[in-house]
C-alpha cells in the first residue's frame, strides 16, 4: 500500500499486523490471529506497567515507624492502581510517619488510601507535599477530605503535617479545615503549607481553624503548641497575613515562621510584628521578598527588641531601606544575643547605613553570616565595608557583594521615595511611625501633651527666636519626647539655628541643646538611633524614605552638634553612628564647610578615645 492509498476495511495499521483482511474461512483464521496478537500486546503492556509499579514499590523505604513512597512518580488514579501501596500501609504495624510526596493521587486512589489509614491510630507525621501534580483543582479538596476524615476516624494525633507544593488554592484549605480544627491536630508541632496558592481567603480559613483548634485544645487542658509554620509563596497579602497574625498571637509558642513571597506590605508586617512579640521562643524569622518599608521595619525592630532566642533573620528583598536598616542595627546593639544570620539583601540600603549594620553585627558573639548584597552601596562603600570587616578578622562573615546596585543618583532616590511607597507613607509617617517607636505609649519619657503648650512649640518651630526660646524653655523640656524622633530632630535644628557667638546667647542655646539631647539619647538604642537618623535626614546627610523638605543649614546647627558630641550623654554607639554616616556623605554639609570640619574633628577625637 502506498502512502497515498487509504487502508481498506478491516485494515490494521499497527506495526507487525496485516493491512488487508482476507475473506472466508481464512478470514476467520486471520481475525483469530489478529486478536491474539492484540491481546498479547495489551497483556504485555499491562504486565510492563505492573512490573514498573512493583519495581517502584520495591524502592519503598521502611523503618523507624516510617513508610515512604516519596518521589516514585506513581500515577495513582483508582483503587486498583494503589492496591499494593494500600497493602503495605495496612500491613505496617505501628505506622508513625507516611511519605506520599512526589506521586500524583486521584480522588478514588485517595479514598482507597484513606480506608487503609482508618486503623492507623499511631500515625503522627504526614509528609504529603507535591502529590496532586496534573490533577484538577476541583479534585484536590475531595481527596484531602477523604484523607483528613481517615486521620480523624483513626484517632491519630499528628505532630507534623506537610502539604507544600500542592497548589490547591483556598478550596484546598477547606479540604483540611475540619482536620485542623479536630483533636487530631491539637498536638500539631509543625505545619508546612509552602506554595499552595492559598490566597487571602485560604489564609483566613486556616487562621480561623488554628484559632478554633487552640480554643478547643485549651478547653481540654492541653493547648495547641505549634512551633514551626511555613506558608511561603501563597499570595496571602495583608489580609491573610493579619488573620494568621491573630492565630500566632493567641498560640504564643512559635519557634520558626517562614512566610516569604506573599505580597505583604507594611500593614500586614505591623500585624505580624505585634504577634511576634507574644512568641518569646522564636528562633527563625523568614519574611523574604515582602515589602516592609520604614513603617514595617520599625515595627519589626520594636518587636525584636523583646526576643532573646532569635538566631536567623531573613528580611532580604523586603525594602527595609536605610532608615529601617539603622533601626535594626540599634536592635543588634541592645538585643538579639544569639543571632547567627542576618539577611538584609536587596533592600535599597545605602553605603553608610550598611556599614552601621555591619559594625553592629560584628559585635555579636555568635554571628556567622551578614548578607548585604544587592543594595545601593556603590563600589567605594563595598570596598570600605570589606576592609572594615577584614580588619576585625570578620571578613568571612560578609556574604558576597557581587550584585550591588551601585549608589543611587538623586533622581533615582526621588523616584523611589515617591513611587515605591504607598501614598499614605508620605503623609502620615510622623504620626504612625512615631506611634510604633512609642511601644504603645509605654516608653519615651515625655509628659502628656497639653494643647496650649503644644501650640507654643509649633509656633516656635515655625518661627524660632531667642525670645520665644527663653519664654518656653520649660515647655520644651517637658514636651520633647524620645518616642517622637522627627519632632525632636526638628526642635534640635531650630534651637541650633539661634546659635550666636555672643557668650550669653551661646550658653543659653547649649543649655537647651543639652536638655533636649539628654532626654532623647538616654532612651532605648532604637529610639535614640531613630532620633539621629531623623536628624541626618533633615540635614540631607541620609536619604529618607519619604520626600522631606530639606532644611537650609546654618553653621550654628553643626556647632551645636559639635558641642553635644563632646558631652558624656553622647555615647560610643551614638558617636559611631554619626561618625560612620558623616564620613560617607559629608558633602551634604559643604555649605557649612568650616563648621563641618569642626564637627568631624570632634567626632574623630571622641571616636579614637572610645577605641
Amino acid at each position: 500500500m502506498t502512502q497515498t492509498e487509504t487502508p481498506s476495511r478491516g485494515s490494521v495499521t499497527s506495526e507487525g499486523l496485516a493491512t488487508r483482511a482476507p475473506c472466508g474461512r481464512s478470514g476467520v483464521c486471520f481475525f483469530i490471529q489478529l486478536y491474539s496478537k492484540v491481546f498479547k500486546k495489551v497483556v504485555n503492556m499491562a504486565s510492563d506497567d505492573i512490573t514498573q509499579l512493583a519495581d517502584s514499590l520495591s524502592k519503598t523505604h521502611v523503618g523507624d515507624g516510617e513508610l515512604s513512597f516519596k518521589g516514585l512518580g506513581l500515577k495513582l488514579d483508582n483503587a486498583e492502581s494503589v492496591r499494593e501501596l494500600v497493602t503495605k500501609i495496612e500491613q505496617y504495624q505501628g505506622l508513625r510517619a507516611l511519605r506520599l510526596g512526589g506521586n500524583t493521587v486521584g480522588v478514588e486512589a485517595a479514598k482507597a488510601i484513606a480506608k487503609a489509614l482508618c486503623s492507623k491510630d499511631q500515625l503522627q507525621r504526614c509528609y504529603w507535599s507535591d502529590m496532586f501534580t496534573g490533577r484538577l483543582r476541583s479534585e484536590i479538596p475531595t481527596a484531602l477530605m477523604s484523607l483528613s476524615g481517615a486521620l480523624m476516624s483513626a484517632g491519630a494525633r499528628l505532630t507534623e503535617l506537610d502539604l507544600s507544593d500542592n497548589a490547591f488554592g483556598p478550596d484546598g484549605v477547606k479540604g483540611i479545615e475540619q482536620l485542623m480544627k479536630s483533636a487530631s491536630c491539637h498536638t500539631l508541632r509543625e505545619l508546612r503549607l509552602n506554595n499552595c496558592g492559598m490566597g487571602i481567603g485560604g489564609g483566613k480559613i486556616l487562621a480561623e481553624a488554628l484559632i478554633e483548634s487552640h480554643k478547643k485544645s485549651t478547653a481540654l487542658g492541653s493547648p495547641l503548641r505549634l512551633k514551626v509554620f511555613f506558608a511561603g509563596r501563597n499570595r496571602l497579602e495583608n489580609e491573610g497575613a493579619s488573620a494568621l497574625a491573630k492565630a500566632f498571637q493567641l498560640m504564643g509558642t512559635l519557634e520558626e515562621i517562614h512566610m516569604p513571597q506573599n505580597g505583604i506590605n507594611y500593614a500586614g508586617v505591623i500585624a505580624l510584628a505585634s504577634a511576634i512579640r507574644q512568641n518569646p521562643n522564636l528562633q527563625v524569622l523568614n519574611f523574604n521578598d515582602n515589602t516592609f518599608t520604614k513603617r514595617g521595619t520599625l515595627a519589626m525592630a520594636q518587636a525584636l527588641r523583646l526576643l532573646r532566642n532569635v538566631q536567623v533573620i531573613n528580611f532580604g528583598d523586603c525594602l527595609v531601606r536605610s532608615e529601617g536598616a539603622i533601626a535594626l542595627a540599634a536592635v543588634l546593639r541592645e538585643g538579639l544575643p544569639i543571632l547567627r544570620e542576618l539577611n538584609l539583601s536587596f533592600g535599597e540600603i545605602t553605603g553608610g547605613a550598611a556599614l552601621v549594620v555591619a559594625q553592629a553585627a560584628m559585635d555579636k558573639p555568635h554571628m556567622e553570616k551578614v548578607n548585604l548584597n544587592g543594595n545601593c552601596l556603590g563600589e567605594d562603600s563595598c570596598e570600605v565595608l570589606r576592609e572594615v570587616m577584614d580588619n576585625m578578622d570578620k571578613g568571612d562573615m560578609l556574604a558576597s557583594l557581587s550584585e550591588d546596585e551601585g549608589e543611587p543618583d538623586d533622581e533615582e532616590d526621588e523616584d523611589s521615595a515617591n513611587g515605591d511607597s504607598d501614598a499614605s507613607d508620605e503623609c502620615y509617617e510622623t504620626d504612625e511611625c512615631e506611634e510604633i517607636v512609642k511601644e504603645n505609649g509605654k516608653t519615651g519619657g515625655g509628659s502628656p501633651k497639653k494643647p496650649q503648650k503644644q501650640a507654643e512649640i509649633q509656633t516656635f518651630l515655625r518661627s524660632p527666636t531667642a525670645e520665644k526660646l527663653s519664654h518656653m524653655k520649660m515647655n520644651l523640656q517637658e514636651q520633647v519626647n524620645a518616642a517622637e524622633p522627627n519632632q525632636a530632630a526638628d526642635i534640635f535644628l531650630k534651637i541650633g539655628s539661634l546659635y550666636s557667638e555672643d557668650t550669653e546667647a551661646k550658653l543659653a542655646v547649649f543649655e537647651m541643646i543639652d536638655e533636649v539631647l539628654k532626654k532623647v539619647l538616654s532612651a532605648s538604642a532604637l529610639q535614640s538611633y531613630c532620633f539621629l537618623t531623623s536628624l541626618l535626614v533633615l540635614m540631607g546627610v541620609l536619604k529618607g524614605e519619604r520626600k522631606v523638605k530639606k532644611m537650609s543649614l546654618v553653621p550654628g546647627q553643626l556647632l551645636c552638634l559639635e558641642h553635644a558630641v563632646q558631652q558624656e550623654y553622647f555615647s560610643q554607639d551614638h558617636v559611631s553612628l554619626l561618625h560612620t554616616l558623616l564620613s560617607r556623605n559629608g558633602d551634604a554639609l559643604k555649605s557649612c564647610s568650616a563648621a563641618r570640619e569642626r564637627l568631624c574633628s570632634a567626632l574623630e577625637k571622641k571616636w579614637h578615645k572610645f577605641r
